[in-house]
């Protein structure tokens, strides 16, 4: 027999006259908790557990209007309704009736479906808030009722007008943190891991933001006026094309040479313009066509806003290498590099432009891969010196990953080539100038590689770091490294060498005293 006549899930649990001499009962039943309140107001019931950090409801304070605070944290709910009334998730409250002198209560789950909604709503609560604790259990929730890969796809839809200067590392590694993901099955831990990390660091890089919309307006699309557009800073205009493109049934596919011809035109945005641009497919790729538009308008933005480095002084030989792209057959190696700076590295590469790309990308790619190796850590902790002179693992992992990018957009379209390779020039010789001849390479030799990245991934998902910077860079670089290996056969050891030894060092970002002497000096200067 039930309390309803028939529905099984109504189940007696406490006769009301105890309840009401007790003022309060923890009922189980079939491991579940649920606390049972006779109030003024009536009587009430809720799951034990508060879903902060799961302390006992049972011990908690009874307010007037049936405001039940869990004493631990002072997490506040309405009991009635089970809202939380100042922060985090809300409290699960039981149906119930009283007959025949007893209490009764129905256990009867809600629907998937609603259940799916109630925690979406709740994850979109804490991307506003920046609440990591909160989206971890969400995304638990999530993944108990489906795929919980749509949290991605819903924070994309949540951030994509809220990023003023269009994309940023978040989208990119989110990109990685996806690919790790499919790699991590069936592990759910990782998996989950793979997706909170991203979800973290978009909801950091939206906090507080307002809405930045974009133009509505749309226009035929045109390769060569979105370049335009591009080159002009005209977002409007940019937008407007990308809107007809939508319109008119082309996708990023259709688009990618585009946003990779734009990305290139400069050296742009220390590489970061190039990277994006060859992470948005495999984004787009996975999170579905909800998201396609958002993430097209959005990497327009961050192309149109990127710093144009080769217009400042040490990248100003960029232009003139590309116009006398040529010159011999045979490609340079990575020790061809070593010593030179950005002038000279740009005319080393510019000179051999006949040469196999893949050559010339080899010989790239082993000199950065030995700027991080050597890296000098004295510019990353000195006090003493100019802000010319500011230089840490940040700077010279993007070596790595931009030269990722440039083998797998380049690959795609061979024509642009020349700008990637000579990029990769300006990093080589950048960053040349920032390593220390003394580092022991033999030292960080990696003996066992299948066994290095096992253990780097294993870094990778538990990294520690307390910026979300500095995850994505560890995450990027590990995962770039890998792929560029294994395309190259690092027959030298260099690039898993310097990987290691990135994995292996501190990494110090706030740099306090240099920060004030380098401000203090500037003001002397008369500024």
């Amino acid at each position: 027999m039930d309390g309803s006549g028939q529905n099984p899930n109504w189940i007696r649990a406490i006769d009301l006259a105890s309840l009401q001499a007790e003022g309060r009962v923890l009922f189980r039943h079939e491991g579940r908790q649920i606390a049972l309140f006779a109030t003024a107001d009536g009587v009430f019931a809720c799951n034990n557990r508060c879903p902060h950090e799961g302390y006992p409801l049972s011990e908690g304070t009874l307010g007037p209007g049936c405001v039940l605070t869990c004493n631990w944290h002072n997490w506040k709910f309405d009991l009635a309704g089970g809202a939380n009334l100042d922060r985090g998730e809300g409290l699960r409250v039981y149906p119930l009736r009283i007959q025949d002198g007893a209490v009764w209560l129905d256990l009867t789950d809600p629907p998937a479906e609603v259940r799916r909604a109630k925690v979406m709503a709740s994850l979109e609560g804490a991307f506003r808030d920046e609440d990591y604790e909160r989206l971890a259990r969400d995304l638990a929730r999530l993944a108990r009722l489906g795929d919980p890969v749509e949290a991605l796809a819903a924070a994309v839809a949540w951030s994509w007008e809220r990023l003023e200067y269009g994309w940023t590392h978040a989208y990119a590694g989110m990109a990685d943190w996806l690919r790790l993901y499919d790699e991590m099955a069936p592990d759910a831990e990782n998996r989950l891991i793979c997706l909170l990390e991203p979800l973290a660091h978009l909801a950091e890089d939206c906090l507080r933001q307002p809405s930045h919309p974009f133009a509505p307006a749309a226009r035929d699309w045109d390769e060569p006026a979105f370049l335009a557009a591009v080159e002009a800073e005209d977002e409007d205009q940019a937008a407007a094309l990308l809107r007809g493109a939508i319109s008119a049934g082309l996708h990023f596919a259709d688009l990618e040479r585009a946003f990779t011809r734009a990305a290139l035109v400069h050296y742009a945005d220390f590489g970061h313009s190039l990277i994006y641009v060859a992470k948005a497919g495999g984004l787009i790729a996975k999170l579905g066509p909800a998201v396609e538009a958002p993430l097209m308008l959005s990497l327009a933005r961050s192309l149109i806003y990127a710093t144009r480095e080769d217009l400042i002084p040490e990248f100003a030989g960029y232009a003139e290498a590309r116009k006398v792209w040529g010159g011999a057959e045979d490609a340079p190696c990575a020790s061809d590099y070593a010593g030179l700076n950005v002038r000279r590295a740009l005319a080393l590469a510019a000179g051999h432009g006949r040469a196999e790309p893949a050559a010339l990308y080899r010989g790239l790619l082993g000199a950065n891969a030995r700027n991080l190796l050597m890296l000098d850590l004295a510019h990353q902790t000195g006090v003493d010196q100019p802000m010319t002179e500011n230089a840490g693992w940040l700077d010279v992992t993007h070596g790595i990953t931009f030269a990722n990018a440039v083998r797998l957009q380049c690959d795609k379209y061979p024509e642009l080539w020349p700008e990637g390779l000579l990029q990769m020039a300006c990093f080589a010789g950048r960053n040349d100038g920032f390593t220390d001849p003394a580092v022991d390479a033999d030292a960080w030799r990696v003996a066992d590689p299948d066994g290095f990245f096992a253990a780097a991934l294993a870094r990778v998902l538990d990294h520690g770091q307390p910026e979300n910077i500095v995850a994505v860079h560890v995450l990027k670089t590990t995962l770039a490294a890998r792929t560029e290996a294994e395309a190259t056969d690092d027959a030298d050891g260099m690039l898993l060498a310097g990987l290691n030894r990135f994995l292996h060092s501190p990494i110090r970002r706030r740099h306090v005293r240099r920060t004030m002497r380098q401000a203090m000096a500037f003001v002397e200067l008369g500024e």
